[in-house]
């Protein structure tokens, strides 16, 4: 019978994360505005708001599941932040959506279940879409 461990790879998904590291390289190319409101928001940040949201449920998940990458999604949310968090206001939306993330996953599952593992699978896939969309969107 295969273990959880195998079942759930141990290192977060190199295409989300690869996706994520490119994307964060070019987020921060802009002019920055410290202002709180419409001159702090971007025309990507729906997309933003839900990859930040994804990388709190696989935070979640991964760890529900034993997949022992530790802190490796909330890293990449720290590095989310640290590129595009260019206020108060738009680090607290950041993070608000992260913990959105996890705190939906922490009430629907309390044991990894094929059903979260199928989750942590389409949350990868969907981040990484994300990721992708943001970094050519960037170009």
């Amino acid at each position: 019978m295969t273990s959880m461990r195998q079942t759930c790879s141990r290192r977060p998904s190199r295409t989300l994360a690869g996706a994520l590291a490119f994307c964060l390289c070019f987020a921060g190319g802009g002019v920055v505005s410290v202002r709180a409101g419409p001159a702090d928001e971007r025309p990507y940040d729906g997309r933003l708001l839900r990859l930040s949201e994804i990388l709190g449920s696989i935070h979640y998940l991964r760890e529900l599941c034993a997949a022992d990458d530790g802190m490796a999604w909330r890293n990449q949310m720290r590095e989310l932040l640290r590129a595009e968090g260019s206020s108060a206001l738009r680090r607290a939306r950041l993070t608000k959506s992260f913990n959105k993330g996890y705190q939906n996953y922490a009430r629907t599952y309390s044991n990894c279940t094929p059903s979260a593992r199928l989750a942590i699978k389409r949350f990868l896939t969907n981040g990484a879409k994300i990721a992708q969309g943001l970094v050519e969107s960037a170009r």
